[in-house]
């Protein structure tokens, strides 16, 4: 058998050696590219606690998601922006199976008990998840705007100064019903050219074009799955706050959060924001 042969052994030998001896060659390696020294020196538990390493590392891997949800988010926009469809629908895709990752994590999370998160609470200070500025970051590239959420962040300039920027500019869903005026839809003039800083208002106009998209696909195609992909977008993130919600719950029950924010309370209201309303209402008339 060609296995047993020594000729064979030999040549596997000096492949492995060859192989070896690249790695040793390079200037690089997989430790340096990634910079783990330096990013697996940032989980530093405040207390001699069990749990807290678990709640630390949840925490930071939904904060490296999320900066790619809004690397992937930016370059769909852009894409939308130019009517360039097909790079967007990829990327688009590619958030919605971030955000089963980050849906995952609340599943790890609530193998911490009550008692657990107690044990190390008060090393959290005031620090809460609800000044994540990625996360509203993202909140405010997907349309949902609302000024008054940045305060949290008036401290660090750099990070106010950029939530203000994209507070201040049009939403995917913005670029997306220009896009739709763009290929010929009615789409009302407040709903193309407004202050940007200010929640979305629903549109029977706006719905009226969309119908007309989910009528006749043949006709609309990529405009259709556009549409779905920013459906499958958004289900997923309330999914995602839904299981936030459930994992606060289960963990604190209805006790303020930390830095003083509603807990439960406020996750519950954040179920009902839509960042693409009228997609949701379309599928009543259609």
């Amino acid at each position: 058998m060609s296995h047993g042969c020594p000729f064979h052994q030999s040549s596997q030998r000096q492949v492995r050696l060859d192989d070896e001896q690249v790695h040793w060659d390079q200037e690089m390696s997989y430790g340096q590219y990634l910079g783990l020294e330096t990013l697996l020196m940032c989980q530093t538990p405040l207390s001699a606690e069990h749990d807290e390493m678990l709640f630390i590392v949840i925490h930071q891997a939904s904060e490296l998601w999320m900066k790619l949800c809004l690397h992937e988010a930016y370059g769909a926009a852009e894409h939308i922006r130019q009517d360039n469809l097909r790079p967007a629908f990829k990327m688009l895709s590619r958030i919605a199976r971030i955000q089963e990752q980050l849906i995952q994590a609340w599943e790890v999370l609530v193998t911490m008990t009550p008692a657990d998160y107690a044990s190390f609470r008060d090393a959290l200070g005031q620090s809460s998840g609800f000044q994540s500025y990625q996360y509203r970051e993202l909140e405010f590239l997907l349309g949902n705007k609302n000024a008054d959420m940045i305060e949290a962040h008036r401290a660090h300039p750099k990070y106010y100064d950029r939530l203000q920027s994209v507070l201040n500019a049009p939403s995917l869903y913005d670029l997306t019903l220009q896009l739709l005026h763009q290929r010929g839809f009615h789409i009302p003039a407040s709903h193309l050219q407004r202050d940007w800083a200010r929640p979305y208002s629903a549109s029977a106009e706006v719905e009226a074009a969309w119908s007309e998209i989910y009528r006749n696909t043949a006709a609309h195609w990529d405009l259709y799955e556009l549409a779905e992909k920013l459906v499958d977008m958004e289900f997923n993130f309330q999914r995602w706050r839904f299981s936030h919600m459930k994992t606060v719950e289960r963990i604190i029950g209805y006790r303020r959060g930390t830095g003083g924010t509603a807990g439960v309370n406020y996750l519950v209201k954040a179920l009902e924001l839509q960042f693409f309303p009228e997609l949701w209402s379309v599928r009543s008339s259609i």
